[in-house]
């Protein structure tokens, strides 16, 4: 029996997972990620200098997880472009926050109550998103485990897989913040909801995809609203990856530093001059008998 049938949630499931998510959720989807691009150093200064930069940008934004995905399925990158109601709902949204009259539309979406709202909306979509590509992928690939995670994983965090070439759009290049290297709460959530999802389509997991849905999107709402009101950085993950991780993959290893400092010491070492050689005893009496003549005299 599943869980979500003896707490006899089942058709509340079965009813936000046939939600529609355009206009209104899209919408909100939309004004999150603008948001973030307008957060970007010099995002404002290249909307008034290249305004057609700064579009590209929010493009990349709002659609970066179907053209990764759409790469990877062998699939045209430009084909999302084809639903003109997306693409002009996006660029309204990316014009009413850069160019609104006295930042008015910014100054609203931005306030926090109403941001949180958004924010609680944008994971309905990360979640559909995710659940899409694995579904599309398993389609394809009725036993390629890995290619329904790689598809599911970029319909949820694309953007951010993407982060380095939008960079090259606003002319920044910061190869240190790629984000396979430093990945983001969204991004590590993505992936670990595209396992739970492939798990579900290959029969492994014993839940509904619709319960599945429902349960996940919940979980990343709580931690999303909670880490953007209390504007905190930190992982839910981190407490079980801090144990797991040192387990299975080894912990970081101090040797080199140690021995960096070992060196490190050893050239104050060398640098400091040597002590000046002591006198002799013959050199000793001698300035004695020198100052005790000096003395007679």
């Amino acid at each position: 029996m599943e869980v979500a049938g003896a707490l006899q949630l089942g058709e509340l499931a079965a009813a936000f997972a046939a939600l529609p998510v355009f206009p209104l959720f899209d919408t909100a989807y939309f004004i999150v990620s603008v948001l973030y691009l307008k957060y970007e150093p010099g995002a404002v200064e290249m909307s008034r200098k290249s305004p057609f930069a700064s579009w590209l940008c929010a493009m990349l934004h709002c659609f970066g997880s179907y053209i990764l995905a759409d790469l990877l399925l062998g699939e045209p990158p430009i084909d999302y472009f084809s639903n003109n109601s997306s693409v002009i709902l996006a660029t309204a949204v990316w014009y009413l926050i850069f160019f609104c009259p006295m930042n008015l539309f910014y100054k609203c979406v931005s306030f926090l109550p109403m941001k949180l709202i958004f924010v609680a909306m944008k994971e309905v979509v990360r979640v559909r998103k995710i659940a899409a590509g694995v579904h599309h992928a398993h389609h394809r690939y009725h036993h390629g485990w890995f290619i329904m995670i790689a598809t599911g994983w970029v319909k949820g965090s694309g953007v951010a897989l993407m982060s380095n070439f939008e960079q090259l759009l606003r002319g920044v290049w910061k190869p240190e913040t790629n984000e396979i290297l430093h990945m983001s709460f969204p991004t590590k959530a993505s992936l670990y909801g595209t396992i739970l999802f492939t798990l579900q389509q290959t029969h492994w997991l014993p839940i509904s995809e619709a319960n599945l849905i429902f349960f996940f999107t919940m979980f990343m709402i709580v931690c999303k609203v909670f880490m953007t009101a209390t504007h905190s950085h930190a992982s839910p993950f981190a407490p079980v990856e801090s144990f797991i991780c040192p387990v299975f993959f080894g912990s970081v290893s101090s040797g080199p530093t140690s021995h960096h400092h070992d060196q490190h010491g050893a050239s104050h070492e060398v640098s400091h001059p040597p002590p000046p050689p002591a006198k002799s005893k013959e050199e000793l009496n001698e300035g004695t008998r020198k100052r005790k003549a000096k003395k007679a005299e």
